[in-house]
């Protein structure tokens, strides 16, 4: 059984919500001190924080072994090319997270949060979903961040796409170290390459010199910059849900 997220409540009024998803074997709880951290420096008051936690699935790369995981991954590390990766993907269980991620996105606006002031994100493989998610998703989103992390079917994803393509405008940022041995840094570059192909008009990649697979201070505050400029081009206050 799947533990529900943790939260970060807003500050003050609550007017936007920031959905990080962690990677493989970790918890949300890996990533609050995020939130805790920008609390600490007074930012983002008005943003409640969602940290959810993926379910316990086989892993293929972990020798079936259950683990937390927001889909089955057979194989990683740099001999991976992403041709091969494409082929290995576990369509069933992305589409399984696709929607859960999803359904948080509409409780939001069902708490009169518009989907403007909604930004979706993760690291690694929960970024990876936050990108397939965000991509496909109905709603005109505020932003999509990926850190360490990779477009998943890249090859079909358009089979998933709505007919009125809400989040051609949203800002995607993408951040990869350069040094990453279990996501190859040539992944995040080849899948911004990949977003602005397929029609995304504000896609941004950050790189990073001798990082591997993590993060990097001046990699969160870059993050930190692009949440910023996402809700404030998302507009203020509230809005009924749905709009």
């Amino acid at each position: 059984m799947t533990r529900g997220p943790y939260i970060v409540p807003a500050l003050t009024k609550h007017t936007a919500t920031v959905i990080m998803a962690h990677g493989l074997g970790d918890s949300g709880a890996g990533w609050m001190s995020l939130a805790q951290t920008w609390r600490r420096r007074g930012k983002f008051d008005e943003v409640a924080f969602i940290f959810p936690n993926a379910p316990e699935i086989p892993i293929t790369v972990n020798f079936g072994m259950s683990m937390p995981g927001w889909y089955d991954i057979t194989k990683l590390g740099g001999d991976l090319d992403f041709e091969e990766a494409l082929r290995s993907q576990d369509e069933r269980g992305i589409l399984r997270s696709r929607d859960y991620f999803n359904t948080l996105i509409e409780q939001e606006m069902n708490k009169n949060i518009k989907a403007s002031r909604i930004i979706l994100g993760g690291f690694s493989q929960g970024g990876a979903i936050s990108l397939f998610a965000g991509a496909t998703n109905k709603e005109k989103l505020g932003g999509v961040f990926g850190l360490s992390s990779y477009l998943l079917l890249s090859d079909r994803i358009k089979n998933y796409m709505p007919e009125e393509w809400a989040n051609k405008k949203t800002p995607f940022f993408l951040a990869h170290g350069i040094e990453d041995n279990v996501v190859p840094f040539a992944f995040g570059k080849g899948s911004a390459a990949k977003l602005k192909e397929l029609g995304l008009e504000n896609v941004s990649f950050n790189q990073y010199e001798n990082l591997g697979h993590s993060a990097t201070p001046e990699e969160i505050d870059d993050l930190e910059n692009f949440i910023e400029k996402a809700l404030a081009a998302g507009g203020e206050g509230n809005a009924s849900a749905g709009l």
